[in-house]
C-alpha cells in the first residue's frame, strides 16, 4: 500500500477585490489535468495586511503565489529578491519559493508577449500602448526586450508616463516616447500593434470605451486588450469590425499562468486546458 499523504502543496493569489478573479479556476484545472496534488487559494487581502499574508504563506510552506491589484508594487518590500525583468519593471505578479526565499517575478508581460507571438512577432514593430501602470510597465518592458522597434506610451499623467518612457529608454534597446492622453487619440497609420493596458472596460464597467478614434484603425494592425473579464471588450469588437487582427485578455491571462505554474512546479502545463476552462466561464 502507498503511504497516505493528505498534505497538498499550496499556491494562491492575494488581491483586493478578489471575487471576480478567475485565475483559481484555470490553475486548478491545470493541476487536475496533470495529476498534481496542488491547490490554488484565492485570497482577498487588504493592503494593511499584505505583509502578514506574505509571512503567513512562507510560514505555511506555500510554493508561491500571485499578487494582483493593488499589491504588485507594494509586495516587493516583503520579498527576499526579484528576478531580472521584475527588477526592471518595478512590479511583481508572481512570487516563487526558492529554498527559504520568496523571489518576485513578473509573468504579465511574458505572458502577453507569448500570446502576441501567436498573432504577430513584435520584433521591429511599432507599438502604441495605453496606460503607464503596473500592467503597462510589464507589457512594454517585455515587448522591448522581445525586440519591439518603438513604443509610444499614451497616458493621462505626464509624470507616470514619463517615468515609464525614461525606464524603457534607459534599460531596454527600444525607442520610447510619451504622448499625452488629453482627448480622443487617433492611432498613426504606421502603427503595427495597439494595446490597452488600462482597466477601461473591466467588469463591472463593461460599457466603458477606450478614448480612441476607431476610424484610425486598419486591417494591418493588431489590436490587443489586456482586459480578461469580459474577454470581448468594446475595443476588441470595434477592432474586429474594422478588420483588424485581435488578441483578447484571455491569451495574456492563460500564458502568464502557464509561466507561473512552470516557476512553481517545473512542469509545462497544457495551456488549452486552461483556456477552455476560462471560455466555459465567460462564454456560457
Amino acid at each position: 500500500m502507498m503511504e497516505p499523504n493528505f498534505l497538498s502543496t499550496l499556491t494562491g493569489s492575494f488581491a483586493m477585490p478578489a471575487a471576480e478573479n478567475p485565475t483559481v479556476a484555470m490553475v486548478e484545472a491545470a493541476y487536475r489535468h496533470h495529476g498534481l496534488d496542488w491547490r490554488y487559494i484565492n485570497c482577498e487581502v487588504a493592503p494593511p495586511f499584505l505583509g502578514d499574508a506574505v509571512r503567513g504563506a512562507k510560514a505555511m510552506g506555500w510554493a508561491g503565489f500571485n499578487c494582483s491589484i493593488p499589491h504588485k508594487v507594494a509586495v516587493i518590500e516583503h520579498l527576499d529578491g526579484l528576478g531580472p525583468s521584475a527588477e526592471i519593471i518595478g512590479a511583481v505578479n508572481t512570487i516563487v519559493r526558492r529554498g527559504e526565499a520568496f523571489i518576485g517575478e513578473n509573468t504579465d508581460g511574458k505572458g502577453f508577449v507569448q500570446a502576441l507571438r501567436e498573432v504577430v512577432d513584435p520584433r521591429g514593430k511599432s507599438v502604441m500602448i495605453f496606460g503607464a501602470g503596473g500592467a503597462a510597465r510589464a507589457v512594454s518592458v517585455e515587448l522591448a526586450l522581445a525586440g519591439a522597434g518603438s513604443i509610444t506610451v499614451v497616458n493621462r499623467s505626464r509624470d507616470s508616463g514619463r517615468t515609464l518612457v525614461d525606464l524603457l529608454n534607459a534599460k531596454t534597446p527600444t525607442c520610447a516616447e510619451l504622448r499625452l492622453w488629453n482627448g480622443t487619440v487617433a492611432v498613426p497609420r504606421d502603427t503595427d500593434i495597439v494595446i490597452n493596458a488600462t482597466s477601461i472596460g473591466l467588469y463591472p464597467n463593461v460599457d466603458q470605451r477606450l478614448d480612441l478614434d476607431v476610424e484610425s484603425l486598419h486591417p494591418d494592425m493588431v489590436i490587443a486588450d489586456g482586459i480578461h473579464n469580459p474577454p470581448r471588450t468594446q475595443l476588441i469588437r470595434s477592432a474586429e469590425a474594422r478588420g483588424c487582427r485581435v488578441l483578447d485578455g484571455l491569451g495574456m491571462l492563460v500564458n502568464q499562468g502557464v509561466i507561473g505554474i512552470k516557476y512553481w512546479t517545473g512542469i509545462d502545463v497544457d495551456a488549452a486546458v486552461m483556456r477552455r476552462t476560462l471560455e466555459g466561464i465567460f462564454y456560457v
